[in-house]
Order: C-alpha cells, then sequence, then structure tokens
C-alpha cells in the first residue's frame, strides 16, 4: 500500500509528468526491464529478509534522474508487502518533520526519501541512531537543562534516491547495506519500457516506431515515456490516431528533437560557443551570460548529456565543443 505523506515534494512543474510516470511505473520485477545486476541483488534481499521474517536492509539506489530509482522503491515495497511513505531531502527542513514521520511508521515499513543529499545535516545526524539502532534521540529543553530523551522505533528500511552520491556524507553512506548505481538504458531496453507503456495505455505502437523514440530519449526511461507521450497526442491530432514511423519522426522533429536525443537547448548552448567563441575553451559563466541561462541549470540539465556522448568536454581552461559535434550540427570543423 503506498501513503504519500503530507512532506511529500509537489513541484507543480512536474505533476503532469508524475502522473504520467504514476500510471506507466512498472508495478513488478516483470516489468521492469533493464538494470539486472541492481535486480538480482534486491530480489535475493528481499527473498532473504522475508525467509528470516527480518526487514530489508537499508538501500541507497544512485544514478541520473528517471532510470528508475522511485519504481524500485515501490517494487521493494509490494514485494516485501509492506507499506511505503514518501518524502524529500527538501522536504525534511526540521528534525521535527523527520520525528513526526518515524514515530508513525509500522515494523517493517519502507520510508523512501528522495534526493536524499539535500538532507540538512541535523535531520541527517538524527537518521544515524534511527537507521542502526532504530531508535530516535531527541533533546528536550535548553541550556543545562536540556537532556536527552531516547524513542524506541519501528523496525523499518530506508530506502534513499540521489543524483548527487558524492554529496553524502562518508557515515551516511556507510549505514546503508545495498547501494547500487543506475545505469542508462540501451535502445532496446527502452524500447521495451515504451511497448508496456503503450499497452498501458491501450496505444498500438509497432516495434520500428517504438525503436525510433527509444533511440532519441538519451538511455532513460523517463524521457523515453515522455517523448512517447508526446508522440502519441501528435499522432491522435494529425494521423488519425495511429503511431506509425512516419508520425513518430514527425512529431518528434515538431519538438526539435534530432535522431541522437538532442533538444533545441542543447543546439543552442553548442552553436553559441562555435559562433561566439570559436568552439571554446569558454568558461561556465560566460556561457551562462551568451545564451541567457543560469549557470546551474547549464552544468546541471544542459552538459551532462552532451558530455556523455562526446560532444562538449571540460577542461581546466574551460569549455570545448568536440570535432563530432560540429559533425552533427553539420558545421565545418576549423583547422586548428
Amino acid at each position: 500500500m503506498i501513503e504519500p505523506t503530507a512532506l511529500q515534494n509537489t513541484d507543480a512543474d512536474n505533476v503532469e509528468e508524475e502522473i504520467l510516470f504514476t500510471s506507466l511505473r512498472a508495478q513488478n520485477w516483470e516489468e521492469f526491464f533493464g538494470q539486472k545486476t541492481i535486480k538480482k541483488s534486491l530480489q535475493i534481499a528481499i527473498e532473504a529478509a522475508k525467509q528470516r521474517n527480518e526487514t530489508m536492509d537499508h538501500v541507497l539506489l544512485y544514478g541520473p534522474p528517471g532510470l528508475g530509482k522511485t519504481t524500485l522503491s515501490h517494487i521493494i515495497a509490494k514485494e516485501m508487502e509492506v507499506n511505503i511513505k514518501i518524502t524529500s531531502g527538501t522536504a525534511l527542513t526540521k528534525t521535527g518533520d523527520l520525528a513526526a514521520i518515524l514515530t508513525n511508521l509500522e515494523d517493517g515499513d519502507i520510508l523512501f526519501i528522495d534526493e536524499i543529499h539535500r538532507l540538512s545535516k541535523s535531520v541527517e545526524e538524527t537518521l544515524y541512531p534511527a537507521m542502526e539502532d532504530y531508535a530516535l534521540d531527541i533533546v528536550i529543553g535548553k541550556g543545562p537543562s536540556a537532556r536527552t530523551v531516547r524513542i524506541d522505533l519501528p523496525k523499518f528500511t530506508l530506502v534513499g534516491a540521489t543524483t548527487r552520491f558524492g554529496l553524502l556524507a562518508g557515515p551516511f553512506r556507510d549505514r546503508f547495506g545495498l547501494t547500487q548505481r543506475l545505469e542508462f538504458y540501451p535502445a532496446d531496453g527502452l524500447q521495451k519500457i515504451i511497448k508496456t507503456g503503450a499497452d498501458k495505455l491501450k496505444v498500438k505502437i509497432d516495434k520500428e516506431s517504438a525503436l525510433s523514440i527509444a533511440s532519441r530519449s538519451r538511455g532513460t526511461p523517463r524521457i523515453a515515456l515522455k517523448l512517447f507521450k508526446r508522440v502519441r497526442d501528435y499522432s491522435q491530432i494529425e494521423n488519425g490516431g495511429k503511431v506509425t514511423p512516419e508520425s513518430v519522426e514527425r512529431a518528434l522533429n515538431m519538438f526539435a528533437i534530432d535522431k541522437l536525443g538532442l533538444d533545441h537547448n542543447d543546439r543552442k548552448l553548442l552553436i553559441e560557443i562555435i559562433d561566439k567563441h570559436n568552439g571554446g575553451p569558454v568558461g561556465l559563466s560566460t556561457i551562462a551570460a551568451t545564451i541567457h541561462e543560469d549557470p546551474g541549470t547549464i552544468e546541471e540539465v544542459i552538459e551532462p548529456y552532451l558530455i556523455q556522448v562526446g560532444f562538449l568536454k571540460r577542461t581546466n581552461k574551460g569549455r570545448v565543443v568536440s570535432e563530432n559535434a560540429y559533425k552533427h550540427l553539420g558545421i565545418t570543423f576549423p583547422k586548428k
């Protein structure tokens, strides 16, 4: 049973996306494609815990966004036949917020904390005894009269998800019994995910169309399903409801998604560096000023995929556009 808490992050910009992924989210291991090593490790840990009639070890899932960390937490809860309560690192601003959730858990429950690296230091340290001893140390009073009271907690499993593994303190990471890194998906794996999503939405899609969407999805299920939904809408209005390779091509071209999955912002960044800075090297702040974008957005949203496909390089002197990027954009590479 899924019981989102009142502290769950509800960013208005992601409401539609979250509704989509809730409806298309894998419900069991059979529907969860890819990540074979992680699946096997979790299946063994779950089965062993159930045989011993114990709670499962705490689990830390990390990797780029959209690869299935939240989905895995729901599957773990379903396989363990327990409740899952959901919150985020940004929502737990005070130790009282954490205490309110922990004291309302039942034996065996799953507590899922998304973006766990964003927990404050005080909340993180409060979790230490909760994870190890299933106890909560609360300070009552102030000054010389202050005293610590220990409250026993039910045995629970903490599942943490993060895109910034390196920001977690060493003592915090060490308290997780299972630490797993999610990898990007190959196109054929995304093709299966798109096909499963289409079946749930009762939309017919052939293998070629699904593969065409998958190849532009940056190895990420979330992006694959998002693009599929856009293609479905386009095909419904412009192609009589039929999803075909031709309608996929027209739809994704309309949304400016090219063969490698680059969108308008990706190409704009590369072209601006080429046109105005001779392809680099150029500093992050200069790029931000050139394309009128926040440096954090460039560094965390736009750059990672460009670096992954080898179109952009980070050097000591700044960002440099690679020769492969010139070829992809149809621009002559300068001979230096």
